[in-house]
């Protein structure tokens, strides 16, 4: 008996160890390949760039000046800001998932529950199917601005709808929120079906692709958008993180810990709500990232959020940097929804974590 407890004891130290190695390299490692994550991406695409004419392309090299008006136009006007906008879209949607997880103590929690996509892609449905109308005529000075901007109005609007049914006299009930969230999830997707049905075949098509989510024709502008979310998000996220890792034990032991404890709800909630928003707009929905992305980091680095938020950031980047590599090549000219790509990666991980869960699969 004294030996199996032994042997157990001496694993749990190896598996301590191992994870204490694993989170002391994390954040390096994770940059490392975020960055060849993106020098690749900068080469692929409907206009191949070989990697040889890249530093002159970047204007790190004299050479090859004959190639690189044409590279640079490509790099600098449409590859370089969507890479940007899709790194920053995927780690706030990561982050936004670690929150969540550590807010509700439930490491299967999701943004997406809570309704806040789908309030925002309930809104752009909306634009998309009125943009033809006598109202939609009056706005047509936003142009293109305005899908994102309707998404993101209505990705507020939801937060705000959430957290006035969840809060009474100063105090926010979590489990409120989630079950608010469900029935709000209903009700846009009834919405959005009721959009379906009476838009015509052009406005169909751009719902049905708006839903699935895509990085094409980001500009610098609306990756500008997403920076100050994105550098605000961390900010938060440090001064959060502490909160989170006593949130696990109860909300008691977390006051008695000295944590605020409705002060580090409203945070978490408006912080997932701004991410979750923001990076909406941009995207369109898609899902599987704010999930999957943190639950896979605690199993190798551990539940500490000082570390799991940071490197659910730089996760989330290359998650969606590389899904976006392979959106705009596997089928070039054309380009495949991403949305496509993290449900086909995102959804078996995903059963994956509940039968290993369930002790019917290990790692």
């Amino acid at each position: 008996m004294s030996v199996a407890i032994g042997t157990e004891a001496h694993g749990l130290g190896r598996r301590a160890s191992a994870r204490r190695r694993a989170a002391s390299l994390a954040i390096p490692l994770l940059i490392a390949v975020l960055a060849v994550a993106a020098v690749v991406a900068l080469g692929f695409g409907a206009a191949g760039i070989p990697l040889s004419r890249l530093p002159a392309a970047l204007g790190l090299s004299g050479e090859g000046t004959a190639m690189t008006a044409r590279d640079q136009l490509v790099l600098w006007s449409i590859r370089v800001p969507r890479i940007a906008a899709t790194a920053m879209v995927g780690g706030l949607l990561a982050a936004a998932g670690a929150i969540m997880q550590g807010l509700f103590r439930n490491p299967l929690a999701d943004p997406a529950l809570v309704g806040v996509s789908s309030g925002g892609a309930l809104a752009a449905a909306s634009a998309i199917v009125f943009t033809d109308s006598r109202f939609g005529e009056m706005l047509r000075f936003l142009q293109t601005e305005l899908l994102p901007l309707a998404a993101f109005a209505g990705s507020l609007a939801t937060t705000a709808i959430l957290y006035g049914i969840s809060s009474r006299s100063g105090r926010t009930s979590i489990a409120v929120f989630l079950l608010a969230g469900v029935a709000i999830t209903a009700i846009a997707n009834a919405g959005i079906g009721l959009l379906v049905f009476v838009a015509d075949d052009r406005q169909l098509r751009d719902i049905t692709f708006w839903m699935l989510g895509s990085m094409s024709g980001v500009t610098w502008t609306k990756a500008a958008v997403l920076a100050p979310i994105l550098v605000i998000g961390l900010i938060a996220c440090a001064f959060i993180a502490r909160g989170l890792d006593l949130l696990v034990l109860g909300e008691a032991d977390a006051f008695h810990g000295g944590i605020d404890v409705e002060r580090l709800k409203r945070i978490s909630i408006v912080m997932v709500s701004a991410m979750t928003g923001v990076a909406v707009s941009i995207s369109g929905v898609i899902g599987f990232v704010g999930i999957v992305v943190p639950h896979l980091l605690r199993l190798v680095i551990g539940p500490a959020h000082r570390l799991l938020l940071p490197a659910s950031v730089l996760s989330g980047a290359i998650l969606m940097v590389g899904a976006d590599t392979l959106a705009r090549t596997i089928v070039a000219p054309a380009e495949m929804p991403i949305g496509i790509l993290t449900a086909a990666v995102g959804a078996p991980v995903f059963l994956f974590i509940l039968l290993r869960q369930r002790g019917l699969a290990s790692l």
